[in-house]
C-alpha cells in the first residue's frame, strides 16, 4: 500500500539538536571507558543477565565492544530515520493541517528514545566491565523493569500526544 502522507522537511531544534550530541558524547565516553578497563579485563566477560541480574552468559573479553557497536548502529539507523517522519506508521490520519505538528512529535519522540537506549546501553556495558573484574555482582533487579517503564511510558507519552496534535 502506497504512503499518500505530505513529505515534509522538518528542521529540528536546538534542544533535539543537544540530545542528540548527549547521545554522542555518551558513546564515546563508553568507547573511552572501555578502552581504560581494557587490560584490567579477564579473558572471560558476561555476556547475558537473567531476570535476577546475574551474569548467566560468558563470552571472550572482545565481546565487551558489543554495546558500543550497537549504540553506534542505533544513534546512525534513528538519526537517519527522525529525517523521514513521512513514512512513519501514525496512530492518527495524517492530512496536510496536522502533517507538521504529528512529525515533529514524532521526530523529538524518536531522539528522545535514542537518547534512552543509549544510555541504558552504556550502563549495561559499564556493569558488564564491573561484573567482570567483581567489583559487582550483577545488573540487579530493577534494571530492567526501571528501562521498561522509561522506554514504553514514553513511547504511551508521545502516541497520546500524537492524538492531541491531530487538533
Amino acid at each position: 500500500m502506497k504512503n499518500n502522507q505530505p513529505v515534509l522537511k522538518i528542521p529540528k531544534t536546538i534542544y533535539e539538536k543537544l540530545i542528540d550530541i548527549f547521545s554522542l558524547i555518551i558513546i564515546v565516553l563508553n568507547l573511552i571507558y572501555l578502552i581504560n578497563e581494557w587490560s584490567t579485563l579477564p579473558d572471560q566477560v558476561p555476556i547475558h543477565f537473567n531476570a535476577k541480574g546475574e551474569a548467566d552468559g560468558w563470552g571472550g573479553r572482545a565481546v565487551i565492544w558489543f554495546l558500543p557497536i550497537v549504540s553506534i548502529f542505533l544513534w546512525s539507523i534513528l538519526t537517519t530515520l527522525e529525517r523521514v517522519p513521512y513514512i512513519f506508521n501514525f496512530p492518527v490520519k495524517v492530512t496536510g493541517q496536522n502533517a507538521e505538528r504529528l512529525y515533529k512529535n514524532a521526530q523529538v519522540m524518536s531522539v528522545i528514545l535514542k537518547a534512552e537506549i543509549i544510555v541504558f546501553l552504556l550502563y549495561t556495558s559499564w556493569k558488564s566491565v564491573q561484573v567482570s573484574v567483581g567489583r559487582e555482582v550483577g545488573l540487579g533487579i530493577l534494571e530492567l523493569p526501571i528501562f521498561l517503564v522509561v522506554l514504553l511510558g514514553t513511547i504511551a507519552f508521545f502516541r497520546v500526544r500524537s492524538f492531541l496534535k491531530v487538533k
